[in-house]
C-alpha cells in the first residue's frame, strides 16, 4: 500500500520508519504511548524510544517487514505517558512513500480488545523463563488472576481467580499491610516486598513480590501484574546455614576457651579442672575421665557424667588389659563406637563388668596426652551414651587437645614459665602435613620471634579436602602473646571445620570472616588460602589482605602474584572476598610466607619478596625438593634478624 497522510491520521498509534527503523512521521498518538511530543520523537530511532527489553523484539519486528515484504506482528511494550507501560500489539509492513518513492515500515497498533490474552504472552513466558509466577491484579474488580509462569507456583493458586479478600487473608497478619501497599502504588515498579503466604497443602510460604502497572492495549484498561518468586525453600537452607555457623561459631569458642584455659594453667589440679569441666562439651559428649601415671599405676579422676565408677580404674597397673592403658602405653588413640565393638577388642576389660548397668550403644573415645615413646604422663577420655563414630577432624582435634594439655601438665610439673606453655600450645597447634598428597610435594617450618622469647599467632594448615584437592593456608593473628596463639588456633579450627563443607578459598574466607565479626573477635587476622588439585595443577586463591604468594619455576624464574580478596578477617562485617583460579605447572612451586619471612629492619616487603622468589626459584632450579627449598629461604630471612614470627608452606608439584 501507499503511504499518505491518512495512515498518520488514525486514531491508534502510527508511525512511518525507514528500512533502520528511524522514525520519518507518526501521529500524536504513537507520540503519547512513547511518552513523548512529536517533534521528540522524529528522526530518532524507533527502538531508542522503548524500555530497553524491548529493542531485540523491535530490531526483529523492523527487519522483518522491510526485507520479506509481508506483515509482520509483534506484542510491544511502549513506555507509555504515565507511570503505566502500555503494551500493543503493533503491526509492521512494507509501504512506498507517494512522494518520493521510498521505501518505508509502516508500524502501528491492532485493537487487541477482544482478545486481551494474546498481550500477556510474552509476560508469561518471560516469567516461566525466570522460574516466576506471574500474577495479574484488577483494581476496580478487585480481583487477582494467575496467568501463569514457573509450574512449581501455581500450587500457591489453585484456582485461577481469586477475590482481594481472599488473597488477603492468606496473607500473614503482619505482612498484609506490605501487600495493600504493594497493589495501591502508583510507582511505575515497585521494590521487592516479601510476604508469608498460607498455602491449602503445605503450609506457609515464604514469597517475593514485585508490580508493575501496566495498560493493556491503547485506550485499554489498566491493571497491576505481579512477578512471584518462592524462597521457602532457600529460606529453610538459610535456617539451616545460620544453624550451622552458630554451631561453628560454638565449637569455635569451646575450642578457644579450651585452649586459652589449658594455656593459661599453672599447676597440674587447673589442667584437671579445666579438662573435667570443658572435656565433654567440646566433644559433644556426656562425661569425662583423666588419667594420670602415678608411680606405675593409674590414678584417675572425672565429671559427673561417667556412667561406672572409674574407682574400678583407680590402681591399676600399666600392663592390666585395658583400652585405656594401652593408650597411655603406646600413644595410639582408641575410638570405640559401642559396647560390642568394646567387648569384641577388650573382653577382660575393666568396664566390662559394669556394660550390663547400660543402655545399648555406650561409646568412647580415649587420647594419650604424650605420643608413643614418651615417658607416659595418662590419657583422657570423653564417653558417650550412644553410638558414636568420630569423624577424621574430630579425631584430629581431641589428638591436637590432648598433646596441648599433655605439654600443659609436662610444663607445670617442670615449674616452666607460662609464655613457655603457650609456646607449646602454638608448636602443637600447627598441623603436620599430611604424609601423601598424590603428584605434589610440600615442606612447612615456624620459628617464634626472639628465640622463643615471645609467642605470636602466625600458623600454617594443609589437609586433603573431601573431593581430593589439597587445600593450603597461611596466616598472622595479630600480636605476640598467649591470646594472639589462642586466637591463632581458633581461627586454623574454624577454616577446617568451614573447608570441608565449603571447600572454595572466597567462601571459606567470607564466612570465617562472619563467624569472627559475630563473635566479637578481639585479634584480626591476615590468610590466603589455596585449593589445589592435583590432577591438573588447578589452583584457586584467595586472600584476606595477605602477603603475595611467590611462584617459582624449574627454569630458574619467578614471579610474585598478588591474590585476589577483602580485607583481613575479623574486622569488616559483610565483606566480600574475590578469587582467582591459575594453573601449577610440573615441577613448578608456590611459596606461601608470613610477612617475618620478607620483611625486617633493613629489608622492605618488595625486597624480601623478591630476594625469597630468587631463592627458591634458584633452589627449585638447582634440583633440590620442597623441604631443601624451605630451608634455604628460612636461613636468609634469619640472616635479616627478623622481629616477627616466621612461617613458610611449600608446594611444589612433581
Amino acid at each position: 500500500m501507499d503511504a499518505s497522510d491518512e495512515i498518520l491520521q488514525m486514531a491508534t498509534p502510527s508511525a512511518l520508519l525507514t528500512l533502520a527503523g528511524v522514525i520519518r512521521n507518526l501521529n500524536a498518538a504513537m507520540a503519547r504511548t512513547l511518552g513523548r511530543t512529536v517533534e521528540q520523537c522524529v528522526g530518532r530511532g524507533f527502538g531508542d524510544l522503548l524500555p530497553t527489553s524491548q529493542l531485540s523484539a523491535v530490531e526483529s519486528l523492523v527487519s522483518h517487514a522491510a526485507t520479506t515484504k509481508t506483515v509482520a506482528m509483534r506484542v510491544l511494550e511502549f513506555p507509555g505517558p504515565g507511570s503505566a507501560s502500555v503494551v500493543c500489539l503493533v503491526e509492521a509492513r512494507r509501504v512506498n512513500d507517494p512522494v518520493g518513492g521510498e521505501a518505508l515500515v509502516w508500524v502501528h497498533s491492532l485493537d487487541a480488545t477482544n482478545d486481551r490474552g494474546g498481550l500477556l504472552i510474552p509476560f508469561r513466558l518471560a516469567a516461566k523463563a525466570a522460574n516466576l509466577g506471574l500474577c495479574m491484579y484488577s483494581p476496580q474488580e478487585r480481583k487477582l488472576e494467575w496467568l501463569g509462569g514457573a509450574p512449581a507456583l501455581a500450587a500457591l493458586f489453585p484456582e485461577a481467580s481469586m477475590s482481594m479478600s481472599d488473597v488477603v487473608r492468606r496473607v500473614h497478619p503482619d505482612d498484609r499491610g506490605a501487600l495493600r501497599r504493594l497493589v495501591r502504588s502508583t510507582a511505575p515498579r515497585s521494590p521487592w516486598i516479601r510476604l508469608r503466604f498460607l498455602t491449602e497443602h503445605d503450609g506457609w510460604h515464604f514469597l517475593v513480590c514485585r508490580a508493575r502497572r501496566i495498560i493493556l492495549g491503547f485506550g485499554g484498561p489498566e491493571r497491576v501484574f505481579g512477578v512471584i518468586r518462592d524462597e521457602t525453600k532457600r529460606q529453610a537452607r538459610r535456617r539451616r546455614a545460620l544453624v550451622a555457623l552458630s554451631a561453628e561459631r560454638q565449637r569455635a569458642d569451646e575450642i578457644a576457651a579450651f585452649s586459652s584455659a589449658v594455656m593459661t594453667a599453672v599447676t597440674e589440679q587447673e589442667v584437671q579442672q579445666v579438662v573435667l569441666t570443658r572435656l565433654a562439651a567440646t566433644f559433644g559428649g556426656t562425661g569425662a575421665a583423666l588419667a594420670f601415671i602415678t608411680n606405675g599405676r593409674l590414678r584417675v579422676s572425672s565429671d559427673a557424667g561417667i556412667p561406672i565408677p572409674v574407682a574400678a580404674l583407680h590402681g591399676l597397673p600399666l600392663d592390666a588389659p585395658s583400652p585405656l592403658l594401652h593408650v597411655i602405653r603406646t600413644g595410639e588413640p582408641q575410638f570405640i563406637p559401642n559396647q560390642a565393638d568394646y567387648i569384641r577388642r577388650w573382653p577382660h576389660g575393666a568396664m566390662v563388668p559394669y556394660f550390663d548397668q547400660l543402655d545399648s550403644g555406650y561409646a568412647i573415645s580415649i587420647t594419650s596426652l604424650s605420643p608413643g615413646g614418651d615417658q607416659p604422663l595418662g590419657a583422657w577420655l570423653v564417653t558417650y551414651d550412644s553410638e558414636h563414630r568420630s569423624s577424621p577432624d574430630e579425631r584430629a582435634l581431641m589428638s591436637t587437645l590432648a598433646d596441648l594439655a599433655g605439654q600443659a601438665l609436662k610444663r607445670v610439673r617442670l615449674q616452666e614459665a607460662r609464655v613457655e606453655l603457650a609456646t607449646a600450645l602454638q608448636q602443637t597447634m600447627l598441623p603436620m602435613l599430611p604424609e601423601h598428597l598424590p603428584g605434589l610435594e610440600a615442606a612447612a617450618c615456624y620459628q617464634p620471634s626472639r628465640d622463643g622469647l615471645d609467642i605470636g599467632g602466625d600458623w600454617y594448615d594443609a589437609f586433603v579436602l573431601p573431593d581430593g584437592a589439597i587445600a593450603l593456608e597461611i596466616g598472622d593473628v595479630q600480636g605476640h602473646d598467649v591470646d594472639a596463639a589462642a586466637a591463632m588456633g581458633q581461627v586454623r579450627a574454624s577454616m577446617r571445620a568451614i573447608a570441608a563443607h565449603e571447600p572454595d578459598p572466597a567462601t571459606v574466607l567470607t564466612r570465617t570472616n562472619e563467624l569472627l565479626v559475630t563473635m566479637g573477635a578481639a585479634r584480626f587476622a591476615s590468610c590466603t588460602m589455596l585449593r589445589i588439585d592435583p590432577d591438573d595443577g588447578r589452583v584457586t586463591g584467595a586472600s584476606a589482605g595477605h602477603v603475595p604468594l611467590l611462584y617459582a619455576r624449574d627454569d630458574g624464574s619467578h614471579s610474585i602474584r598478588e591474590m585476589p580478596g577483602g580485607p583481613v578477617l575479623g574486622v569488616l562485617p559483610h565483606a566480600d572476598y574475590a578469587e582467582e583460579t591459575f594453573t601449577l605447572d610440573k615441577d613448578a612451586a608456590l611459596v606461601m610466607v608470613t610477612d617475618g619471612v620478607v620483611e625486617g629492619p633493613a629489608l622492605t616487603l618488595d625486597a624480601g619478596l623478591e630476594r625469597a622468589g630468587t631463592l627458591a626459584a634458584q633452589a627449585i632450579h638447582d634440583g633440590l625438593n620442597a623441604e631443601e627449598t624451605a630451608d634455604r629461604i628460612l636461613d636468609a630471612a634469619v640472616a635479616v634478624d627478623h622481629l616477627d614470627d616466621v612461617a613458610l608452606l611449600i608446594i611444589r608439584r612433581t
